[in-house]
């Protein structure tokens, strides 16, 4: 068996070193620098020749200069000779941007996975995807990882009688019906519509939601407008409380804000982007080191 080696990227080093902890891997250093006109610069500390090397590396903001970074560590370690290379992303990207909605406009979603690809990468390992059809764009073998075995304990531990969980639009339907089943809990979603990248309209609540506990589930929350959103018409419906959880807390300025705004009172997401990137507020944040450590050990047996 290959020796088996860990490099935990610039944007969430924290995240990556109790990754190869957890998964008693051993730690490669990796210096990420920057020279004056922005590029980047990589070299591997380590030696990392004959390993199977997974790079931990979310691309969250500055999404362009992390992406290149991850892909700058891949060629560095293909030249320094890992025997099999695989990206452990915890958020990915450019997810939302995964197919043309109008003429003219990139599929950058396909155009990342590509680079990843052309860097070097045999596999790699995701958190919570934008989208399932986000599958189709990657060639190289995808481990998608749910993060539900992280979040259902801190929601049984909220104890929110009368629970329904709910979808914030029909995309996210799939996503909140597998937290429905765990928690014995009844469905609802709202419908919206969307006027632009980062802007959407609550339509209306399917569902039974009157005098009850409803928890939000979503994959993101960027400027809290979706949330927001669903929660103004959560509570027009006669919900009796609302919270939420979100994988990534992507979480521009005022997000936390506009969701508390709009009443929601319990909030939760994962660690997949760094405390640093993440806008203060009153997030109860959820450890996904053990997953993604359980799944790189599970990887590392084939």
């Amino acid at each position: 068996m290959s020796r088996l080696c860990v490099i935990a990227g610039d944007a969430h080093p924290a995240l990556g070193r109790r990754v190869a902890e957890l998964a008693g891997a051993e730690l490669v250093p990796a210096a990420i620098a920057a020279f004056a006109d922005g590029e980047t610069r990589v070299r591997i500390e380590g030696e990392v020749r004959g390993s199977d090397l997974y790079v931990v590396q979310p691309t969250s903001a500055p999404v362009n200069d992390r992406l290149m970074s991850l892909a700058l560590i891949a060629d560095a370690a293909r030249a320094a000779g890992a025997s099999r290379l695989t990206a452990v992303i915890p958020y990915f990207g450019y997810a939302r941007q995964d197919a043309r909605k109008q003429p003219g406009e990139a599929r950058s979603a396909q155009l990342a996975a590509r680079v990843l690809e052309c860097a070097g990468f045999e596999r790699l390992v995701a958190l919570e995807l934008h989208s399932a059809a986000l599958d189709s764009a990657f060639r190289i073998p995808l481990t998608h990882v749910e993060a539900d075995d992280a979040a259902l304990p801190l929601i049984l531990e909220w104890h929110l009688p009368g629970l329904t969980v709910v979808s914030p639009d029909a995309g996210g339907l799939k996503r909140a019906q597998r937290y429905a089943s765990a928690l014995h809990a009844p469905l609802a979603v709202v419908a919206k519509t969307r006027s632009g990248p980062d802007a959407a309209v609550a339509l209306a609540v399917l569902g039974e939601v009157r005098g009850r506990n409803c928890l939000i589930i979503d994959d993101m929350a960027s400027t809290g407008g979706t949330i927001a959103g669903a929660a103004e018409s959560l509570r027009a419906a006669g919900a009796a409380a609302v919270h939420a959880f979100f994988v990534h807390a992507v979480m521009a300025p005022g997000a936390v804000e506009r969701m508390k705004a709009a009443g929601v009172r319990l909030m939760a997401a994962t660690d997949s982007i760094a405390p640093a990137a993440r806008a203060a507020g009153p997030l109860k944040i959820v450890e996904t080191a053990p997953l993604l450590a359980r799944t790189l050990t599970g990887l590392a047996e084939r």
